[in-house]
């Protein structure tokens, strides 16, 4: 009989050969909820297949209730077996080479019997791939290429897909009963923007169990190494894990060594056995003595270090830039410490949701302000907002005031035009609470262009903040080319801020040059461009991205309250 995680991986297997197959993109979603309510399931399965209310659990239907039924109570599926005599052999595996699409699968399937990723690199080498009507020596060296990046797991994730498998794992490794306690680390700890691997660090006096529960997580779709404290796997969807599971007492040690990027663990090696230490992922030694690490905080006093944030644990600089610190700086930026949401989007322009939807959420989540900055005239793609629709806005917005506790700010993301001019005449932009001063066209311009219009649109003598400053969606489109140290010089000269954008399609400005424009005393926003109320948590991912760049409480503008922040960037001198 298969249990609950059986059947959601079953189900998990539907929803991808569904979407392989190039069914309606909700039903194959289906699929997967229906997967995690089964993981999340408190209740005994068997208690409600047999009483008949699998439908009263939220996202299971009638028919994929009779889908995990029919699993529960003979062990298989007659659509699943249906869907896998459809698809070629192999195509799961298949699938996760990049440019395998299930067009090219059939193909490779039917002309060459090609049915996994070893099938698949035999008749790439020698020379038959490029023979199949469709291909060519160029698909076939682009396939070559992909199958390199398969095995060599160089395939990274956005930090936000990565999570979306993560943290339902880690809830998954810490209700074990065996677990003491559990933490993701490595890439997803540091937040970097992609990752290329979840990393779990837990604590157990006997990892075996944890081990057997880590590789039953429902999304595992191969376990490729095991030892007696780690097991290695690989995801549906092509990304790998690790659990090192160690003793209570090592957890802290073993936590820290698999956070740090390899260049920063490997710099503090070298400070540890300067020091007469030897520090690995079990602890630290003075010579044959364990010192007690029950914190990371403890590992680094024993250093003579103030702790390090996962987020700075990058490289050797860290370490030289917290030995240096002053001991009075304020603490890097938390999520608790912001009090309004800046950057938002309405039905104005190209929102989901009404102002007072959004209203409603930001006072849900506890903020104190929310800013209105939807897309102006020339962003006409996004449904900018122009002077006849403005007033309009402006007059709901008051009314959408008196309902509600959340102060509401009156904005604009206003396009920087290819002159450097901002978007709408100066005396409108003098009316806005807050301008987010924005490129969405005319990217291509080359270095010498764009600086000087960054460079003027900044030196406007209304305040504005530098939103998604270097235009880039991670892993799809390069930051455009600009003079950037030349830029951050305008806005430290004029009455601008720099935005740290929470889209985690965007995260920018990159850490590297938050640092450069801390250096020259620019303020910031924490903002979570949100075009929905859902998207207002996009804020953790701005924080995340302000803590590797450094960013300090005072540094942050919507740190502040209402009236103040209101003070700070209102756009009239």
């Amino acid at each position: 009989m298969l249990d609950k995680l059986d059947i959601a991986r079953a189900l998990r297997e539907m929803g991808m050969l569904l979407q392989l197959k190039g069914e309606n993109p909700y039903r194959a979603r289906a699929y997967d909820a229906g997967a995690e309510a089964l993981e999340g399931l408190a209740d005994d399965l068997g208690a409600l297949v047999s009483g008949k209310k699998l439908t009263s659990i939220r996202g299971i239907g009638a028919a994929l209730a009779a889908q995990i039924a029919e699993l529960y109570q003979t062990g298989r599926s007659e659509q699943l077996d249906k869907l896998r005599a459809e698809l070629p052999r192999g195509v799961l595996e298949l699938s996760q080479v990049p440019g395998m699409t299930l067009k090219r699968i059939k193909a490779l399937h039917e002309a060459l019997g090609v049915g996994s990723v070893a099938e698949l690199k035999q008749a790439c080498l020698t020379g038959k791939v490029r023979g199949v009507k469709g291909f060519g020596a160029k698909i076939e060296s682009s396939l070559l290429e992909g199958i390199h990046r398969h095995e060599t797991h160089d395939d990274r994730v956005l930090l936000v897909d990565a999570l979306e498998l993560a943290e339902p794992l880690l809830d998954h490794v810490r209700g074990c009963e065996a677990t003491a306690q559990a933490e993701l680390a490595g890439g997803i700890r540091r937040w970097e923007e992609t990752v290329a691997r979840v990393d779990l660090v837990a604590a157990a006096d006997d990892a075996g169990p944890v081990l057997d529960c880590f590789a039953r997580f429902p999304r595992v779709a191969e376990v490729e190494e095991r030892g007696a404290s780690r097991c290695a796997v690989r995801f549906s969807g092509g990304l790998r894990g690790e659990l090192l599971c160690v003793p209570p007492r090592d957890y802290a040690a073993a936590l820290h060594h698999r956070t740090g990027a390899p260049a920063y663990v490997d710099a503090l090696g070298a400070l540890a056995r300067e020091l007469g230490f030897t520090l690995d992922e079990r602890g630290l030694l003075r010579g044959d003595e364990r010192l007690a690490v029950t914190t990371e905080e403890d590992l680094y006093r024993h250093l003579g270090l103030p702790f390090i944030a996962p987020e700075l644990r990058e490289g050797a600089e860290d370490i030289v830039a917290a030995a240096t610190r002053d001991s009075g700086d304020d603490a890097l930026i938390e999520q608790r410490d912001i009090q309004g949401m800046v950057h938002c989007h309405t039905v104005y322009s190209d929102g989901k949701n009404t102002i007072e939807e959004m209203a409603l959420a930001a006072e849900a989540m506890g903020m104190k302000y929310l800013t209105i900055t939807d897309h102006s005239p020339a962003a006409h793609y996004a449904g900018g907002v122009g002077l006849d629709r403005l007033k309009q806005q402006w007059d709901e917005i008051a009314r959408v005031q008196e309902r509600v506790k959340v102060k509401l700010l009156r904005g604009t993301e206003s396009d920087i035009l290819e002159s450097g001019s901002l978007d709408y005449p100066d005396a409108i932009l003098e009316q806005f609470d807050v301008i987010i001063a924005s490129i969405h066209a005319r990217m291509k311009m080359d270095a010498d262009q764009m600086t000087r219009r960054l460079v003027s649109a900044m030196k406007q003598p209304v305040f504005k903040i530098w939103g998604h400053a270097l235009g880039r969606l991670i892993q799809r489109r390069e930051p455009f080319a600009c003079r950037v140290e030349e830029v951050l010089d305008a806005v430290a000269e004029s009455r601008a801020a720099v935005e740290v954008n929470g889209d985690p399609y965007r995260l920018d400005m990159e850490p590297r040059w938050i640092k450069e424009a801390r250096k020259r005393g620019i303020r910031f926003v924490i903002s979570t461009d949100a075009h929905s109320t859902s998207a207002l948590h996009n804020l953790r991912f701005g924080v995340g991205t302000a803590r590797r760049g450094g960013l300090r409480r005072g540094e942050v503008l919507n740190a502040l309250g209402p009236a103040a922040f209101k003070k700070a960037v209102r756009p009239a001198a």
